[in-house]
């Protein structure tokens, strides 16, 4: 992916921010789905599987004309900052409700952290172009994308084996279950403070701009939602990688939310860490995949990998259904992760190249936002 970039320091702190960003997320939502995979079965595991995703996912939608505005108007370290600063006292408080067993409070908060990411994600995919510039767009991407699935694969793991090691194997209620594994609360704690800490060390690269207003009435009416929508829809480079990612992204909810349900029915398998253990295969794959593809693309964009990806991607979910042994489905998840990095990376690239830089925030949300519209469509069918 070039020297250049990871010998960068300041993309090094950027890259460890989107780490702990990451890590400290997922570890709350894997605390959660671990206990309902727990106490539910089939259509319940299910259901509530799939609203905790929603609650990840609406966010997105809610806020992407704010979080697209505030991305384009402050210098976008700022609201990496303030986002980092905001997630103190969130994960403060559901660590309270660790200690407390509030299951359903700490369930609802899922929504607060979603929101909190909805607001930094403009914010931080626009920073690396105002970072490393056009030529290294790939490149960077790849470095994100392998660290925040870096983050996911280790957040997942120590969540998991801390979880396996602290529950109780005598509670009964999700109330019990989330009270004995209370500490880990203070591993999320520590994740944001570390965050805080770096986001603080990001350089300015650029200065506000007074020119950007924000029209509430504007906003309600949904004026700006088309607007931005008109933006990011003009382009077609940027119009046609939206659709691609949001297909992938959607995808791969579905498979999130119900390849728990499906192991524990066709392998009676209970254990979180092989359900999870899996699952991290694909994003082992995935880490590879990115690399592979900024290793090809080096200081340009090779839209070559996104047919190759996206042909893969097809076959590994045709043979995903024949498969029941652990052995095969974690071969599979792999190699479907593989391709799923050689999609994304020039995909995300390319919507950084297209986008005009005072209209960087606005594209991005808008991408997020045909994304989780998209996520949450695939969720209800």
């Amino acid at each position: 992916m070039g020297r250049g970039i990871w010998q960068n320091r300041e993309f090094a702190f950027y890259l460890w921010i989107a780490f702990f960003n990451a890590f400290t997320d997922l570890g709350h939502k894997i605390i959660i789905q671990n206990g309902l995979f727990k106490h539910y079965d089939g259509t319940e595991l299910r259901l509530y599987t799939a609203i905790i995703q929603a609650l990840i996912l609406l966010p997105f939608v809610m806020t992407f004309t704010p979080a697209g505005f505030l991305s384009d108007k402050y210098p976008k370290e700022r609201i990496i900052q303030v986002c980092a600063v905001i997630a103190l006292p969130i994960t403060m408080l559901i660590t309270y409700c660790y200690y407390q067993g509030y299951f359903w409070l700490a369930f609802g908060c899922t929504f607060v952290l979603g929101i909190q990411s909805a607001i930094y994600s403009p914010a931080k995919y626009g920073y690396i172009k105002e970072m490393l510039g056009k030529e290294k767009l790939s490149a960077g991407n790849a470095a994100v994308q392998a660290v925040t699935v870096c983050a996911i694969l280790g957040g997942s793991f120590i969540y998991t084996i801390f979880f396996e090691m602290l529950i109780d194997p005598q509670a009964k209620t999700l109330a019990e279950m989330l009270q004995s594994v209370k500490y880990v609360g203070w591993l999320l704690i520590a994740g944001t403070l570390v965050e805080i800490y770096l986001a603080f060390h990001l350089p300015r690269k650029r200065e506000l701009d007074p020119s950007l207003r924000f029209h509430f009435t504007k906003y309600i009416k949904g004026k700006y939602l088309a607007e931005n929508l008109k933006n990011a829809w003009s382009s077609e480079g940027i119009r046609l990688s939206i659709i691609g990612l949001a297909i992938f992204f959607a995808l791969n909810q579905v498979m999130l939310s119900t390849f728990g349900a499906y192991l524990k029915e066709v392998s009676q398998i209970t254990d979180t860490r092989i359900a999870n253990g899996i699952m991290l295969l694909g994003g082992i794959g995935l880490i590879l995949g990115s690399f592979i593809a900024g290793k090809i693309s080096k200081n340009y964009i090779e839209t070559g990998l996104i047919p190759i990806g996206a042909l893969g991607l097809g076959i590994c979910l045709l043979v995903l259904p024949l498969l029941s042994n652990i052995w095969w489905l974690g071969i599979l998840f792999t190699i479907y992760g593989i391709f799923g990095g050689m999609l994304s990376v020039p995909l995300n690239a390319l919507i950084q190249y297209f986008a005009k830089d005072n209209q960087m925030g606005q594209v991005l949300a808008s991408n997020n936002f045909v994304q989780n519209i998209v996520m949450l469509i695939f969720l209800a069918g």
